[in-house]
């Protein structure tokens, strides 16, 4: 059977512009893994932020929101920008970017908003919408929506190579199973500079960054009601989570091979000390720490699009992959079908064709 389109990758990436496509054509799924989300989409820090990754990703949040908030997957949240006094420029530059942008922000007081912040912490901007993301629900649902519509999942199939002769696409497995397939997608998150090669197409310069998440339990424990909370420069974030506990990060990006990370003992510990130079919680036990994978092509911003005569990139989705999900899968299924794309998103923003192909 030649199948219209293979995707390589079922991450968040993969599984959302498969069950965007539907019965509309018919596509072959693959994953490298046992399982699908294994790496990215399974350690997300999962939240929805209208200012992540910045201006040029608002308009994807923004969009995706609406169907995250329908389809009952966000639980509200709220984020505050924290600085110190010598931070204004950087409290002011975060209002400046996004003042014409519907993203609701505004400056406050962050100390009534977080127990036991330090007295130097005394900027910050609110940004009442961010939410929680219930990703593996997500996750979840695009595979089975996209499974009723006739999308072929097959896993543990990590691409080995893929040729194109005639109009199509002869992929070999590493397991050696073998599909045909008129047009590749390539998904593959952290790996999909690595398809891009087996396939034989000049691969971008997507870098894989390890990022660090550490799950704690604090004194006292932390408030159900504390906002995510979120460095202005950058430093760390740290959220909420069941039970009066805390996950953490110290926002690293630490340039890797692909493969199967974890966290760092020296992460973990740069995490924990940037936290007690912000609150005076006392920190009881790190639970769990764990490590994720966030890709991004070298300005930073999603690759969508044909590169080539049948290979389309759907990739780079950086650490805003889950958040951005419904829009990047409805301007991916789009250009894939030829069909209008909605109001509001534009993907010649997100085209290969920015790196000269």
């Amino acid at each position: 059977m030649t199948y219209d389109i293979a995707i390589v990758g079922a991450g968040i990436a993969g599984a959302s512009l498969a069950a965007a496509i539907g019965d509309r054509a018919r596509v072959l799924l693959l994953e490298g893994e046992e399982r699908p989300g294994y790496h990215a989409t399974g350690r997300s820090a999962a939240f929805w932020s209208e200012t992540y990754g910045g201006p040029d990703i608002q308009p994807l949040t923004t969009a995706s929101g609406v169907a995250l908030q329908v389809g009952g997957y966000l639980d509200p949240l709220g984020a505050v920008h924290i600085g110190r006094d010598d931070d204004a420029a950087a409290i002011a530059a975060l209002l400046d970017e996004f003042a014409a942008t519907p993203v609701a922000l505004s400056a406050v007081d962050p100390q009534p908003l977080i127990p036991g912040l330090r007295a130097d912490w005394t900027l910050g901007v609110s940004e009442p919408t961010c939410a929680y993301i219930d990703v593996a629900r997500l996750h979840g649902d695009y595979l089975a929506q996209a499974a009723r519509s006739g999308t072929s999942t097959v896993n543990s199939a990590r691409l080995s190579s893929a040729v194109r002769r005639d109009g199509v696409w002869r992929i070999e497995t590493e397991d050696g199973r073998s599909f045909e397939a008129t047009i590749l997608v390539d998904a593959a998150g952290a790996w999909a500079d690595e398809v891009a090669v087996r396939s034989g197409v000049r691969p971008i310069g997507i870098t894989p960054y390890r990022r660090t998440m550490v799950q704690l339990q604090t004194d006292p424990p932390v408030p159900a009601t504390l906002p995510f909370v979120i460095d202005v420069r950058g430093g760390f974030y740290f959220k909420p989570e069941a039970g009066g506990r805390l996950w953490l990060s110290p926002h690293d990006e630490h340039p890797v091979v692909a493969h199967d990370v974890t966290a760092e003992e020296l992460d973990i510990a740069i995490a924990i000390d940037r936290l007690e130079r912000v609150v005076n919680w006392r920190v009881v036990r790190v639970e769990r720490h764990w490590a994720g994978l966030r890709s991004f092509a070298p300005d930073r911003l999603p690759v969508y699009g044909m590169a080539e005569a049948g290979f389309f990139w759907f990739a780079g989705q950086g650490g805003f992959g889950i958040q951005t999900a419904p829009a990047a899968a409805q301007i991916g299924a789009a250009l894939l079908l030829d069909t209008p794309l909605s109001v509001g998103l534009d993907a010649e923003r997100y085209t290969p064709r920015r790196f000269g192909y």
